[in-house]
């Protein structure tokens, strides 16, 4: 995606009423000019996106559907769990380097917690202990830095980013196949399956985002672009969470 959800997940349920709202504010008070500031490749962007919508209408919505009905409740949030277990260590770097050493060794804490009595992080204990989920990327270590967040871009298949953001997502994807576990133990096989689990698993925690998307946004590309703008300098700035501005791209949730 957060209300603030410590991400003590118990369903598989999205946040919405928060990013909902903002993202209704502020197309409603979009101007041109800032629009022309953070968009002025919006026709390369909208071609992408309607590509994505694509892509996402005839594959991956229907993939996550079927995987959402057939898999019980449990099993999701176990699933989820898992993948959210094998991102702490891009957070825990990237903590480091925003100099936020204390918040590296809670989420150092709850890697091994989850990692261990967690079974592999299927079980999210460490949230039942107190110690929150916290996300950050190499994206917001940039932002951390001073580096402003450039255009916005649509990156195909990929869905909403921005100058920054998109070498930023290129250095967690190498990280994780440099230190995560489950990257570097498997063959190229297995990577690839769990990869492609990874995707579907988060497409579908955003259905019910899509259901209320496509009924609230009168242009879905403005509703997610300022949606995702919002959020990442909220995340940027420390002032919310993720989920609370989780939003539905192609498939991948940024």
């Amino acid at each position: 995606m957060q209300d603030h959800l410590n991400h003590n997940t118990t369903s598989t349920s999205t946040s919405i009423p928060k990013w909902l709202v903002l993202a209704v504010i502020l197309i409603s008070g979009c101007s041109t000019t800032n629009t022309a500031k953070h968009d002025p490749l919006e026709p390369m962007n909208r071609a992408i996106f309607g590509f994505n919508e694509v892509v996402d209408k005839t594959v991956l919505e229907p993939i996550a559907k079927t995987y959402k009905y057939i898999t019980p409740d449990p099993v999701e949030v176990g699933v989820s769990n898992f993948f959210n277990n094998l991102g702490e260590i891009n957070t825990i770097i990237n903590d480091i380097f925003q100099l936020k050493f204390k918040q590296a060794g809670f989420d150092f804490t709850r890697l091994v917690i989850n990692s261990t009595i967690g079974v592999l992080g299927i079980f999210d204990v460490a949230s039942d202990m107190g110690l929150k989920r916290n996300k950050e990327d190499f994206g917001q270590t940039l932002g951390y830095w001073g580096i402003e967040s450039g255009p916005y871009l649509v990156l195909p298949f990929f869905g909403p980013s921005s100058l920054r953001d998109a070498p930023g997502m290129y250095a967690d994807y190498q990280t994780n196949e440099s230190v995560s576990p489950v990257r570097t133990e498997l063959h190229h096989e297995e990577r690839d399956a769990i990869s492609i689990v990874e995707v579907v698993d988060t497409r579908a925690r955003l259905l019910k985002a899509t259901q209320i998307l496509e009924t609230a946004a009168k242009d879905k590309y403005v509703f997610i672009r300022e949606s995702y703008l919002q959020r990442r300098e909220s995340l940027v700035n420390d002032g919310e969470d993720e989920e609370d501005f989780e939003i539905d791209v192609i498939g991948v949730d940024y």
